[in-house]
């Protein structure tokens, strides 16, 4: 994300200053940014670090929001399942159509698969965390 940063920063102040600019630079930010958040994705569920809106459940007892916690993970497993599955889809479609990014003829495929794969270890752990018997700090709840 810091060399995605420093590209825009290089293409602007050029475009704006010296009047060249760099070529496809939001293409490589729009694919560098998409890889980013995907590949993120696994070590965010694992961490439990999700955004959780907890203002209904806040004053639920433990046991409720372990039940809400373990509906939550099953749905982020049925979500990123689908998500892997819809980008393994579009990888091989993309790479059997040869397309490509308009300005560079980035291929898609490339973009596609280095989300499949994240989006399908993301649903590994979130199913794992739908089985686990205990809570978000580790202990266990009946």
């Amino acid at each position: 994300m810091t060399g995605l940063m420093l590209m825009t920063c290089y293409s602007l102040i050029g475009r704006n200053v010296f009047e060249t600019a760099l070529i496809g630079d939001f293409e490589l930010t729009g694919v560098g940014a998409g890889a980013a958040i995907a590949l993120f994705m696994p070590l965010c569920q694992l961490k439990r670090e999700n955004i959780i809106v907890d203002f209904f459940t806040a004053k639920c007892s433990d046991a409720t929001n372990f039940k809400l916690d373990r509906l939550g993970s099953l749905f982020m497993t049925i979500i990123f399942a689908l998500l892997s599955w819809r980008c393994g889809a579009a990888a091989i479609n993309a790479k059997e159509t040869m397309g490509a990014s308009m300005l560079l003829g980035f291929p898609d495929w490339i973009v596609f698969t280095s989300m499949c794969i994240p989006f399908g270890i993301t649903a590994v752990i979130a199913l794992m965390q739908t089985l686990s018997k205990t809570d978000n700090n580790d202990k266990a709840v009946s």
